[in-house]
């Protein structure tokens, strides 16, 4: 039995594994899969190109709910644009699986015609906006011939990280390239008080596996305050960002124009996880499990065996992330003092009915390593986790108490 439930754990481990690693993959990236477009790169315009930043808005599935932006070089002459779109990556690459597992996506820069990349979001409904930027002829004809230069096939890959180095901080470097550095001069000395993880958790908005994913699988790298520079990591910040700027008194954007119209759900908010109600659940849960403890020993087993197998699962998760990934932001997460996979120790030790390994176990998961949570939430280096703290600190009270030496029963 031990060794089924131990196998039926493995999997369950894999899974939530590969479902953490495909939505943090998935963040500030639109993957195109399968059919990698043909590069389109014709002759270089006569005359100065016109440069602009196409910004799309959040789609309904979760890998569209970070928006997504292109860089678009228009022809003057012909009217012509093209799209340079850093958001795809070939799945049936032969070492896709394992990079995908390691945190080390390969993205690469691909070129569409403006009319095909907007036929997608016009299919989906997704609003999609235009703002053209303000540059010089020479500087343009800099930025058209560095975009043709990128996306040659030696050079169009890179190394994709879903917070430091997306499609929308691409575009922010191109852009800030072009500019001679102004934008990022400007946007570092600037912050809204946003952090990597109040992003995450607000674009992930009405997907709640998706919302508590992240919450629960981001380290305190992820509560830093970010400054606007940072921030643009998300398209719809960058596009905001650039309308604010202004470069040699003049602004960094010429016009603005709405391609398409948005016709799904507006954006999202910024996240509150009241603690107080996640302590209301914590104490609810908390009680039950006191309640089935004396009412009926057998079903407090198989509702605990249920909690301690959700915490191993998770807390291995967790672990993985940070000593086996390449997911920095994941790393040192102090949610693993709260979930951690030692909880399998009072679970086996509940079903093979040995009090001694119990009582010791049920020390160490649900005393001595919340608590220390709890510490750690006030260190030098904090967590935005206090909601988790007042939801997990009652349940862990409550399997602590019931694992108390007490008969066993029926």
């Amino acid at each position: 039995m031990t060794d089924c439930l131990l196998r039926r754990l493995t999997t369950w481990v894999v899974c939530c594994c590969l479902g953490l690693l495909l939505t943090a993959n998935a963040m500030a990236a639109e993957p195109i899969a399968a059919d990698s477009p043909t590069q389109r790169l014709a002759a270089a315009p006569s005359a100065a190109p016109r440069i602009g930043v196409m910004t799309m808005r959040p789609g309904n599935i979760f890998w569209e709910r970070f928006g997504h932006d292109a860089l678009v070089v228009q022809d003057p002459v012909t009217g012509e644009s093209l799209n340079y779109n850093f958001g795809f990556f070939d799945p049936t690459a032969p070492d896709f699986v394992s990079r995908f597992a390691r945190g080390e996506m390969r993205y690469q820069l691909a070129v569409l015609t403006t009319e095909q990349d907007l036929s997608v979001y016009r299919a989906e409904g997704r609003g999609v906006q235009m703002q053209w930027l303000n540059l010089s002829p020479e500087r343009a004809r800099e930025l058209d011939q560095a975009l043709r230069l990128n996306a040659q096939p030696q050079n169009a890959f890179y190394d994709y990280r879903y917070f430091t180095d997306n499609c929308a901080t691409r575009v922010r470097d191109a852009v800030d390239r072009a500019f001679g550095g102004a934008l990022r001069s400007q946007l570092e000395s600037r912050s809204q008080g946003l952090t990597y993880r109040s992003e995450a958790v607000r674009l992930a908005d009405d997907a709640l596996w998706m919302r508590y994913l992240f919450d629960l699988g981001l380290g305190p790298q992820a509560d830093r305050p970010m400054s606007r520079w940072e921030e643009s990591f998300v398209p719809g910040r960058l596009a905001t960002a650039l309308a604010d700027l202004q470069v040699d008194g003049k602004p960094v954007v010429a016009g603005t124009q709405t391609l398409l119209e948005h016709q799904l759900r507006p954006d999202a908010t910024d996240p509150n996880f009241q603690w107080l109600y996640w302590l209301l659940v914590g104490a609810v849960v908390g009680a039950m499990l006191l309640w089935l403890r004396r009412r009926t020993p057998r079903g407090f087993g198989i509702t605990a065996t249920v909690i301690w197998l959700l915490f191993s699962l998770f807390g291995a998760t967790l672990l993985y992330l940070w000593l086996f990934t390449a997911h920095n932001f994941a790393f040192a997460n102090r949610n693993l003092w709260l979930m951690n996979p030692l909880a399998l120790l009072p679970m086996l030790a509940w079903w093979r009915r040995n009090p001694r390994l119990l009582q010791v176990s049920s020390l160490l998961v649900h005393v001595i390593l919340p608590v220390v949570a709890v510490f750690e939430f006030w260190s030098l280096l904090p967590q935005r986790n206090a909601h988790w703290i007042a939801l997990l600190l009652p349940i862990h009270v409550a399997l602590y108490l019931a694992c108390r030496p007490v008969q066993w029963g029926k």
